[in-house]
C-alpha cells in the first residue's frame, strides 16, 4: 500500500496522479486538515506533525510513504527518514529535475508556503545540478487557505495570484514550480497570469512518475504492495467543503474519514 500524507487535501493531486499512473495500486491517503497549514508553523512542529503523519499511515499498512507536502519535505524530510526504515519520497527534487530539464533561459521560479520558502530548498537543489540557474522565489501564503476554502475560482483568487506572479513576471522567468501540492488546483489560474509560454512543474505529477520508477525497479517492494485499485482517504477535520474541493482534487465523489492522530 503507498501512504500519501499532505497539512490539508492538496496531497490528492499526488494522490490522483499515483491512481492514473499505478492504477491498480492501493492507497491510503491522511491530510491534516485540523492543522493546516504547515507552512506557517516552525520548523519544530512541522517535523513532529510530519513524524505523527507517518506513523499513522505506517500503521494502517503502508509500505511506502510519499510526503506529498512542500513544506514538510523541505523541513522534515531528513529527520523523518532518520527515524523509519522505510521508502520515503519528498515532492520537491522530482520537481527540481524537471525545472532544470525544461528551462532554457535558466530562469527559473518558484512558489510556495513561507516555510518552504523561507528554508531554500529548491534554490539549494536547483543550484547544486545547474549552478548558473537563477531562482527567483515568492511565498504566497495566501494560497492553501484559498484552495482548502474551495475558492478556486473565485475573482479575489485571481488577484491574489497576479499580486504573488508580478514580481516573477519582471524577472522573466521561463518556468514555474508550483512549491506546493495544493496549487494544481490553482494551475490555470496561475498559467494564464504567468504568461502561457511559461512551463508551469507540477510537482504531482514528476512525484508519481519517480515513485512508479522505483518500484520497477525495486521488485522486492513492489511485491509487498496490495494491488485492488482500492484507495482510502482520512483528514484530521472535515468539512462539507473539504469534500467538495476533494471532489475536484481527484475528479470524483470520494468519502472522507474522520480521525484522531
Amino acid at each position: 500500500m503507498i501512504g500519501i500524507f499532505d497539512s490539508g487535501i492538496g496531497g490528492l493531486t499526488v494522490a490522483r496522479a499515483l491512481m492514473d499512473q499505478l492504477p491498480d495500486y492501493d492507497i491510503i491517503y491522511f491530510g491534516d486538515t485540523a492543522r493546516t497549514p504547515y507552512g506557517s508553523k516552525s520548523p519544530e512542529t512541522v517535523v513532529n506533525y510530519s513524524i505523527q503523519d507517518t506513523e499513522f499511515l505506517l500503521k494502517k499498512g503502508a509500505r511506502l510513504v510519499i510526503m506529498a507536502c512542500n513544506t514538510a519535505s523541505s523541513v522534515a524530510f531528513d529527520k523523518v527518514s532518520e527515524k523509519f526504515n522505510y521508502p520515503l519520497f519528498e515532492v520537491i527534487t522530482p520537481a527540481v529535475k524537471l525545472s532544470v530539464k525544461k528551462s532554457e533561459k535558466k530562469r527559473i521560479g518558484v512558489i510556495g508556503t513561507r516555510a518552504t520558502i523561507n528554508s531554500g530548498a529548491y534554490e539549494k537543489k536547483i543550484k547544486k545540478i545547474s549552478s548558473d540557474s537563477r531562482v527567483y522565489s515568492m511565498a504566497c501564503p495566501l494560497l492553501v487557505p484559498i484552495v482548502e476554502e474551495g475558492w478556486l475560482k473565485k475573482p479575489e483568487t485571481k488577484m491574489i495570484i497576479k499580486k504573488y506572479l508580478h514580481p516573477l513576471k519582471t524577472k522573466q522567468v521561463d518556468t514555474l514550480i508550483l512549491g506546493c501540492t495544493h496549487y494544481p488546483l490553482l494551475k490555470n489560474i496561475i498559467q494564464k497570469k504567468i504568461g502561457k509560454r511559461v512551463n508551469i512543474i507540477d510537482s504531482s505529477l514528476s512525484t508519481a512518475e519517480d515513485v512508479k520508477k522505483f518500484l520497477q525497479k525495486n521488485p522486492e517492494i513492489d511485491s509487498e504492495m496490495s494491488k485492488k485499485g482500492k484507495a482510502v482517504f482520512f483528514v484530521s477535520d472535515s468539512t462539507p467543503q473539504f469534500e467538495k474541493t476533494a471532489k475536484v482534487a481527484l475528479k470524483k465523489n470520494i468519502s472522507l474519514k474522520h480521525v484522531k492522530i
